[in-house]
């Protein structure tokens, strides 16, 4: 007979979940965000913070602002400063964005405090910490305003943001792991946990590759304007390059990878599947690169193959983790009994 306890205890876990996943995909959202407002060069769309042009909800013409705008904000941004509705409210969708996951991240450490009186306190801890972590984050995109969209402001952002992912990923997976989502031969969970952390710091090698060349391009668009795109990989440097073909390598310690994980008879089990979803990604992120490179870069394009970068290396850590389920996923409770949640 099912107790009363183990009945709460259960739907505590769901409701867990259901906050934790409602959170990754807000995350991701963010990051579809912020690739469009690089893509769109609209990073100094709201030149303050956290008001746009001193207003909390920003203009949607320039008659709307004093007349000397570009005295009061261009001492700032050295004096280039034209009001543009368009990138004005895709920087302000971004912030408006960023604040709802801070509620949402919010209402996930909330679910996560029954599991303070459990044997999984950790979750109520990373809980906690991804919440901070966020408050952080919100603090570091006003530093990206004021200095600027200075390069390494922006790209510490971006790896921040991976960082919180990976760890509402980690409590998801976690809240919801049970035995027997991975098929195992022995001795192979070393060395697919080795081959596992390979792939996931060259995919991290391959995003911060994709960061220098974001910010050469920047350079480039400055140079040429936004009405030159067809011109702009050409005059792109070496980090295009080795970014480019350093996507050989990643594609081909992925199949070795997934091809492993496959082999060990993980072909129906939900981590089987989602190394396939990996494989599917990384095809869809080289297409999208190859699309930028040979067809002058289409706007669409470029927050697709950032998004499509981040949710492949959080799936790999998804894999990473129930390969070494026994060691980091060690959960005491529902989890174990109610079937499998993950």
């Amino acid at each position: 007979m099912t107790s009363l306890k183990h009945i709460i205890d259960l739907k505590a876990n769901r409701r867990f979940r259901r906050f934790a996943l409602n959170t990754l995909i807000s995350l991701y959202l963010v990051v579809i965000a912020g690739g469009v407002v690089r893509s769109t060069g609209s990073g100094m769309g709201c030149p303050d913070w956290p008001k746009c042009f001193g207003r909390w909800v920003p203009p949607t013409e320039a008659s709307q602002l004093p007349a000397n705008y570009k005295e009061i904000y261009g001492a700032k941004l050295k004096g280039e400063v034209e009001f543009n509705a368009t990138k004005t409210w895709t920087e302000y969708v971004n912030r408006l964005v960023g604040a709802l996951t801070g509620i949402i991240i919010f209402l996930m450490l909330l679910a996560s405090i029954p599991f303070l009186k459990s044997g999984n306190k950790q979750i109520f801890f990373w809980s906690l910490t991804a919440f901070l972590l966020t408050g952080f984050q919100g603090w570091l995109g006003a530093k990206v305003v004021s200095f600027e969209l200075h390069p390494l402001i922006v790209t510490v952002h971006m790896l921040l943001a991976i960082v919180i992912i990976f760890i509402v990923l980690y409590v998801f997976t976690w809240a919801g792991y049970v035995e027997k989502v991975l098929t195992l031969r022995e001795g192979s969970e070393k060395l697919l946990s080795g081959i596992g952390i390979a792939v996931m710091a060259l995919s991290l090698f391959q995003i911060l590759l994709g960061t220098q060349v974001r910010e050469a391009m920047d350079v480039v668009i400055m140079k040429l304007g936004y009405g030159a795109r067809s011109e702009w990989i050409d005059e792109l440097g070496a980090n295009f390059y080795i970014h480019r073909s350093f996507s050989i390598l990643v594609f081909v310690v992925n199949a070795i990878w997934i091809s492993r994980v496959l082999k060990t008879g993980n072909k129906g089990t939900v981590a089987g599947k989602i190394a396939i979803a990996c494989l599917c990604i990384l095809i869809a992120e080289i297409a999208t690169g190859i699309l930028m490179a040979y067809f002058g870069v289409p706007a669409f394009a470029q927050p697709m193959h950032l998004t499509f970068a981040i949710l492949l290396i959080g799936l790999q850590f998804i894999v990473w983790l129930v390969v070494n389920g026994k060691k980091y996923l060690k959960y005491k409770g529902v989890a174990a009994t109610a079937g499998s949640q993950f």
